[in-house]
């Protein structure tokens, strides 16, 4: 025979309870069945809260009324579904047991307590009014069925609401049961009963126990666990995007993940089919078609050294350390002979080298128990100091990495708690078992989540994530974005999944945690949002949502959001700016936003801030890296300067010129940064700071386009007015440059320690001399590249090719594992 069992999900209403009967009938008819049932979807947990209410003395009778229609509901749908459905036999039944329920809790309510005795009577009503609905259904349909209580055939220890089967006792018990296929057996899952008799339960969701020990009682060839999934994954579907289903898992694979989190499977249920040797194969009840997860001692056909991801949250840590420990016999058996007289499970045990400490996990709810428990028994060596207070750390979780290749692969180890630092995950402790099928880590319930999204990447996953935070709607800014929309199918097909989760402008945030919709009136959204742009709110958003790869793109030019790239790259994201305010800053915050993006491994990007498109950063850093210094350094680096002094060689004013350059994009949204020289000063500052030269920006000589204090305290529209009072001086130094075969270029170079941005007559032979509209041209000198420099030219202005400098630095924020895929 097979014996399948259906979980409440599989039986939230008539329907379900009518597609349960179709896949156990046909069963039945080829192989024979045996059929496990939980409650009703929901039952459970209602008689829980029920027992909490009338003991805490609050008004149950609402929640009763509920859980009366829901299961009545049932019942009533089905006789209208079926003729023949011994409706009234099933009502009559249904009235009994809530009748007994109600007699309950006006019990507990009186006593303000509910016994564990009497909850393990009221928590598997569900099961009992289950099993009489489908029995029913069988009747109607003119299926044979016997059904199994199993309070006469599974005989259990421990304690009335978690007990232990013995499988042995039981079976003994089952000689009489025919299992022979005439009958289809249908049992009450959750129930046994213990050696006096009474009904205990067998933990919460121990329906699929009950099945595994079912099927190692009657000798079944299949256990078959019908579920709301299509199988085991390997990680949490419902946490991590791309969990894949597992075709198979051996019987220690599935023990390991069950008993760490796993939800699809209860942690006893492998130990009677592995005994036995039974086949437990998990099934979705809503897709019957879908093949499953088998777990047997057949390994998978498809070879993986990591099988699964595994959590198990609500875990508390306790410490016992001290003097008293070290070198003393014995210490440690007192420690777990405590926990064991309890009856209180230890999920994970680590001690130190030095046998100073002993640190074990528990489930949360009896931490409190736990700890009175060890402080009592521990009185004297603790009133002695001989033991130092006992350390409590709640809110925990486990991550296990399982699978029985493991044992065989190099490296595991060191990639696990890589993507651990790559989650900014700290490891509270860790423990891997001898068997070397699994690894676990002991960290905060709250970075779980986004430990396991990470981990499941790195080891499965060749699809690598950027979560994008945009600041700064301008030119740039919006550029970038329409670069990113068109872009993010190409990515998708390069395995990198781009998203926008957040776009902030001066005023307002707009954070959407499915991704924004980038393509689509992105415009309306912002102005309607109610929010504003501050750090703590992206990392609640990132927490909240588990964001693996956070990066910040200011696309700004403000000071204030500059100044606080410390604080970004502190609170976990990557930062990629056009921004040149924070480098040019001060020194020691410049040292500061290097130390920082070293010390929490996080990248800080700033490729454009210098060539908008070109790779001048990039190119200056790998030649320091490879060991260059820099001699000198010569180049037109203002992309906007460059198309205006262009202009006028072409016989344009300053002011129209200028105006060009503004209406083409070409400028910062202030013209008077770049005519000022401060913009290319900036740039220069930055190149020279990466030369390591310790300058600040006053150190550096600048000649400007403007007279001192030309126009500087009023708005830009006032002072584009007042441009043209420059134009007859300026073109009068136009003209005498090409008086003497020449063109005015303007120059920023550092020689030594010393950096000039000037304007310069430069004659028709000179390089620079065909740099214009809009281009950059930039010369080094070095040690490796002398007498001939190494010389960089292309665009350097213009919304588009800064952000797509932009873009491509966001890009390098993925690891370069990754990168390989």
């Amino acid at each position: 025979m097979k014996v399948l069992k259906f979980g409440g999900s599989s039986l939230a209403d008539a329907a379900r309870y009518l597609r349960v009967t179709e896949i156990s009938t046909t069963t039945h008819q080829t192989d024979g069945a045996a059929v496990v049932l939980s409650a009703p979807k929901g039952v459970t947990n209602a008689l829980s809260l029920l027992c909490e209410q009338a003991a805490a003395g609050e008004d149950y009778a609402p929640l009763l009324t509920k859980l009366s229609e829901m299961v009545t509901g049932i019942a009533r749908d089905l006789n209208n579904e079926l003729d023949g459905f011994a409706y009234q036999q099933v009502s009559d039944f249904i009235s009994s047991q809530l009748a007994k329920l109600t007699q309950h809790l006006q019990g507990i309510a009186l006593l303000g307590v509910a016994p564990e005795e009497v909850s393990a009577g009221i928590l598997s009503i569900g099961e009992y009014i289950s099993v009489t609905l489908f029995s029913a259904i069988l009747d109607a349909k003119g299926v044979s069925n016997l059904v199994i209580d199993p309070v006469k055939y599974i005989q259990a220890e421990g304690d009335y609401l978690d007990s232990i089967a013995d499988v042995a006792l039981s079976k003994a018990r089952f000689a009489d049961v025919p299992a022979d296929g005439s009958a289809l057996l249908v049992m009450p899952g959750f129930v046994a009963a213990n050696e006096d008799g009474e009904k205990v339960t067998l933990g919460r969701n121990g329906s699929d126990y009950s099945a595994a020990v079912l099927a190692a009682c009657i000798d079944a060839s299949c256990c078959e666990i019908w579920t709301d999934v299509d199988g085991v994954y390997n990680a949490d579907p419902n946490q991590v995007e791309g969990a894949v289903l597992l075709d198979k898992l051996t019987y220690q694979e599935a023990m390991e993940l069950s008993y760490f989190g796993a939800k699809v499977l209860h942690p006893k249920t492998i130990g009677p089919i592995a005994q036995h040797h039974i086949p437990c194969l998990i099934r979705n009840t809503l897709n019957p078609a879908a093949p499953g997860t088998l777990i047997s001692n057949e390994a998978s056909s498809v070879w993986t050294s990591v099988k699964g991801i595994s959590q198990l949250d609500d875990v508390t840590m306790f410490n016992v350390a001290g003097p008293g420990l070290k070198g003393m016999v014995g210490m440690a058996s007192r420690v777990f002979e405590v926990m064991s007289n309890a009856n209180i499970s230890i999920s994970l045990i680590t001690q130190s080298s030095s046998e100073y400490s002993i640190s074990f996990c528990i489930q949360s709810k009896d931490a409190v128990r736990a700890q009175y428990l060890l402080e009592d028994a521990f009185a004297l060596e603790l009133q002695n100091q001989l033991l130092d207070p006992i350390e409590v750390r709640p809110d925990l979780s486990i991550v296990t990495l399982v699978g029985d290749g493991m044992r065989q692969t190099k490296g595991l180890a060191a990639r696990f708690f890589s993507s651990l630092s790559q989650a900014r995950v700290n490891n509270v402790a860790i423990a891997q078992g001898s068997s070397e099928r699994s690894i676990s880590t002991v960290i905060e319930s709250k970075r779980a989540k986004k430990a396991v999204r990470v981990i499941h990447q790195n080891f499965f996953s060749d699809r690598h994530t950027i979560d994008v935070f945009l600041v700064g709607c301008g030119n740039v800014g919006t550029e970038l974005l329409n670069q990113i929309a068109r872009q993010q199918p190409a990515l998708l097909k390069r395995n990198i999944q781009l998203r926008v989760y957040g776009i902030a402008n001066s005023r307002k945030l707009l954070l959407d945690n499915q991704g924004i919709d980038i393509s689509n009136h992105w415009q309306d959204k912002l102005a309607e949002a109610e929010q504003a742009f501050s750090i703590e709110v992206l990392t609640a958003f990132v927490n909240d949502n588990s964001l693996v790869n956070p990066v910040i793109v200011d696309c700004t030019s403000h000071e204030a959001v500059a100044n606080q790239y410390v604080a970004m790259m502190e609170h976990g994201f990557h930062v990629v700016t056009p921004n040149k305010k924070a480098n040019t800053g001060a020194l020691d915050y410049y040292r500061q936003l290097k130390r920082t993006a070293l010390r929490t491994n996080r990248q800080y990007l700033y490729e454009t801030t210098v060539g908008a498109g070109l790779p001048v950063i990039d190119n200056l850093q790998k030649l320091f890296s490879a060991g260059d210094v820099l001699h000198r350094f010569e180049g037109i680096l203002s992309g906007s300067l460059s198309y205006v002094f262009g202009k006028l060689e072409e016989g344009m004013t300053l002011s129209q010129a200028t105006q060009s350059a503004k209406d083409s994009g070409f400028t910062e949204p202030d013209p008077r940064d770049d005519l000022s020289g401060m913009d290319v000063a900036r740039k220069l500052l930055i190149m020279a700071r990466e030369a390591e030269l310790e300058l600040e920006l006053s150190d550096i000589e600048i000649e400007s386009v403007l007279p001192d204090g030309f126009a500087s305290d009023c708005s830009i529209d006032e002072f584009m007015t007042r441009l043209p009072e420059l134009d007859k001086a300026f073109s009068e130094r136009v003209e005498k440059a090409q008086a003497e075969g020449k063109v005015l270029r303007y120059i920023g170079s550092i020689e030594g320690e010393q950096c000039k941005v000037t304007i310069q007559a430069v004659p028709a032979d000179n390089p620079l001399a065909a740099v214009k509209d809009g281009e950059n041209a930039l010369a080094i000198s070095s040690d490796y590249y002398q007498p001939i420099p190494y010389v960089i030219r292309g665009y350097g202005a213009g919304g588009t090719v800064t952000a797509a400098g932009v873009f491509a630095d966001i890009l390098r924020t993925m690891p370069w594992k990754q990168m390989a895929h």
